[in-house]
């Protein structure tokens, strides 16, 4: 295909997109001023339920006016040519004054991801912004401070750097010595970092954005040993994370395999919730164990990286892929981001497909705590959850069904009877 052809291709499939994530935006906006479902009404009553439709609204306002600036950014940077510029003036700059003259070819790909990650990211910061200090200040979910953030930013930053840094020139590396054959052996190499991280991502990675606390002696910690060693969930340790210092939102989960398992619940649901909701939750999450979810998203998420992987081999060495988006000639980094354009439709598709099998994974884990623990008392925990969330409680069937990875509150409820 002609460079001109891909060109249009790209952009056609970018508008599809567009128009696409708007119709299902505004039907969940219009579902949004439906009446509240019965199953939930003991605990809403109408100034709350009235709030958390206020809530959505404004939200999905803010990522409405995001997503036509971005759309707008992306149709104006292809069609100018600007993806082959950057990276034809980072190249020039790195040659011009004798930079890293023996690895030119790594300096200016590297080079050319950190720009766009920091161009990217001053253009979203905004909206971070507003969304953070404006919205959920607004609502009450707010307690992150401008240090904070700007610290978290820090890091972020320094963790981008140092492990996008690494991976992407491992990638360059293999592309490089391989050619089109790299994406097996860079396949193993990323299936083993992922499983890898969620080992060891309470242990290495949370502790650097939060505090995590050893829960005390005391009902909840012996209730939940209890549940644990009376259903043979094995656990490694229970923490409480300080979720507070940035948020009022609650949540709860665990990570690691087998006996290395460690619960982390935010300070926040402890705070919310009772020791019976708390219970029924812990039931949920270790009904994903119980039914072996974790292992098979797992799995599914390391095929997919694969799939992923080869189709990304077939236009790594295109040439006219990277003239496409304003290049000169042949550029590996160019072609990266071709190639997540392209792709875009088979992304969509495959992402539909995992909500599908993690929404089935969502019914089968609220039944296993249904009958292990209580389904009148996790109920009554989604319900809380929901209202403390101001979560959406009528989103539209379409929306759910491309972009929900749980199934609407509701519809759990109905699922286990309540």
């Amino acid at each position: 295909m002609e460079a001109s052809s891909i060109k249009l291709l790209i952009l056609g499939i970018l508008i599809v997109d567009f128009l696409i994530e708007r119709i299902l935006d505004y039907l969940n906006i219009k579902n949004l001023n439906a009446a509240l479902p019965k199953n939930v009404s003991d605990v809403y009553d109408s100034d709350e339920y009235i709030k958390s439709q206020s809530y959505q609204k404004e939200k999905e306002k803010t990522e409405q006016i995001q997503s036509y600036f971005q759309f707008g950014l992306y149709i104006f940077i292809i069609i100018q040519g600007w993806l082959g510029h950057i990276f034809e003036f980072v190249n020039s700059f790195i040659i011009n004054n004798n930079l890293f003259s023996s690895a030119t070819f790594y300096a200016t790909n590297l080079l050319f991801f950190a720009l766009l990650f920091i161009i990217s990211d001053i253009l979203s910061t905004p909206f971070t912004i507003y969304n953070t200090f404006v919205i959920e200040e607004k609502f009450g979910f707010n307690k992150s401070t401008l240090r904070l953030f700007i610290t978290d930013k820090i890091k972020g930053y320094l963790l981008g750097f140092i492990i996008g840094g690494i991976i992407i020139s491992l990638l360059l590396f293999l592309i490089q010595s391989l050619g089109s054959s790299f994406w097996w052996i860079f396949w193993i190499i990323i299936s083993g970092l992922i499983i890898t991280l969620n080992m060891f991502y309470t242990s290495l990675l949370l502790p650097l954005f939060n505090k995590l606390t050893p829960l005390g002696d005391g009902e909840l910690k012996d209730a939940i040993r209890s549940y644990c060693l009376k259903q043979n969930f094995p656990i490694d340790n229970i923490y409480i994370m300080d979720g507070s210092k940035r948020s009022n939102k609650a949540n709860a989960f665990f990570s690691g395999f087998g006996k290395k398992k460690k619960i982390v619940l935010f300070d926040t649901l402890v705070e919310q919730h009772s020791i019976a909701e708390l219970i029924a939750i812990l039931a949920h999450e270790a009904g994903h164990f119980k039914k072996k979810h974790i292992i098979q998203m797992m799995v599914l998420s390391v095929l997919q990286i694969g799939v992923y992987l080869f189709l990304l081999s077939l236009t790594i060495e295109s040439n006219e892929l990277s003239i496409a988006l304003g290049a000169t000639e042949k550029s590996v980094a160019i072609n990266l981001i071709g190639f997540g354009l392209l792709f875009t439709p088979v992304s969509t598709v495959t992402g539909i497909l995992v909500n599908l099998l993690s929404r089935k994974n969502e019914y089968e884990a609220d039944d296993f705590a249904a009958k292990t623990s209580s389904a009148q008392d996790l109920g009554i925990a989604l319900k809380n959850l929901s209202k403390k969330n101001l979560s959406n409680l009528t989103p539209h069937p379409a929306y759910v069904f491309v972009h929900y990875s749980h199934p609407p509150v509701t519809e759990r409820l109905r699922a286990m009877g309540l």
